[in-house]
């Protein structure tokens, strides 16, 4: 077994460097565009884009690590079938399981590579992105934002938006968290910072809202007023020097540390508790992908190589949107946040047990 376990893993290992090399490359292709606006329209230089660019590769592993692992077992055991080696091997009375424990082995340990990326370097690689913009200098208020993130630089305020497109924000949340009281919310569907001129103030414009009002009689009561047009005034020169990082740029222990402190100002962190148990989540894919992969790979006939690189987009795109819609859902609070996050899992998870039991039994 010791030479067939040899085998499979060197068979695995070239795929597996081209897959990663391949997808990173395309995947920081989809960037320049993005960067390149940064040059010439906000004047950032070409040294600070090119470190941005950079820690790009650290965070986009995170993606590209499990989707290698998936197309390196269809087109590593996918060849092997096709060459027959597979049909052989089960001649012999060499179960299928045993030709899976070895990528079980690998995919353990790679469900741990991805953690820790998820966990420290990921988020290191997109605070050292925010540390190079902050170096350059720029002013614009709307880079301090970042949508699923509750920012806090504004002077009393903490502002959470779930989209942005250029400088207009949509569904915003402004909480004013106010020493023993409760904490004062507004909600809008649209806003936008406008700035005043000559003065060091910024003013954000909101649209079609709710917001808490204090009831005349009791401050510590609060009642619902809508509103079609508001405007907050942001004093800028008490706008906080060092930022508290966004939700993306903190490791698992701090979000988890933001969560209890959002907890004890009544304000709902669901955004952050999808955000943590996504993480959590993506650190299994590359043993989800794997066993989803084996059983297809294990049955290729020859000149199917080309429908492999299909069975990986089949797997892997509907794995990826699940999970975004469900942490979008969660952050929104629509239902537990816990167990829509870990939904896709599941499902992937039950899926790859049941083919995989259809191929050992056949």
């Amino acid at each position: 077994m010791r030479i067939i376990r040899n085998y499979i893993l060197r068979e695995c290992l070239q795929p597996f460097t081209l897959s990663i090399c391949v997808l990173t490359s395309v995947f920081l292709l989809g960037y320049l565009p993005q960067l390149a606006n940064k040059v010439i329209n906000n004047g950032v230089s070409l040294s600070a884009m090119s470190q941005i660019f950079l820690y790009y590769i650290p965070i986009l592993l995170g993606y590209t690590l499990p989707i290698a692992c998936l197309i390196t077992v269809i087109l590593a055991l996918g060849h092997m079938s096709s060459e027959n080696e597979i049909l052989a091997m089960r001649a012999s009375g060499i179960h299928l399981l045993r030709l899976l424990t070895p990528l079980i082995v690998v995919g353990m340990a790679l469900c741990l590579v991805v953690y820790i990326l998820n966990d420290r370097i990921i988020p290191e690689a997109y605070d050292a992105q925010t540390r190079i913009l902050q170096e350059t200098g720029s002013q614009d208020p709307s880079a301090m934002l970042e949508p699923g993130s509750f920012i806090n630089a504004f002077d009393k305020y903490i502002i959470f938006i779930y989209r942005m497109d250029g400088d207009l924000l949509y569904g915003v949340r402004i909480y004013e968290p106010a020493p023993n009281k409760p904490t004062k919310t507004i909600i809008a569907e649209q806003g936008e910072f406008v700035h005043v001129p000559g003065k060091d103030q910024l003013m954000l414009k909101l649209l079609n809202g709710t917001s808490d009002e204090p009831d005349l009689r009791n401050p510590n009561d609060f009642y619902k007023l809508n509103f079609q047009q508001s405007f907050i005034t942001m004093d800028l020169s008490k706008k906080k020097a060092q930022a508290e990082k966004k939700s993306r740029a903190m490791t698992l222990q701090e979000l988890s540390q933001k969560i209890l402190s959002l907890r004890k100002l009544s304000i709902d962190p669901s955004p952050l508790i999808a955000e943590y148990h996504r993480r959590l989540a993506w650190s299994f894919s590359p043993m989800i992908f794997i066993l989803l992969g084996f059983p297809f790979a294990a049955i290729t006939h020859r000149r199917a190589k080309s429908a492999n690189l299909l069975y990986a987009l089949l797997f892997a795109a509907p794995y990826y949107i699940l999970s975004l819609a469900c942490q979008g859902m969660a952050s929104q609070n629509v239902y537990n946040p816990i167990l829509l996050m870990w939904a896709p899992n599941i499902l992937a998870h039950a899926l790859a047990i049941f083919f995989n039991w259809k191929l050992c039994a056949s």
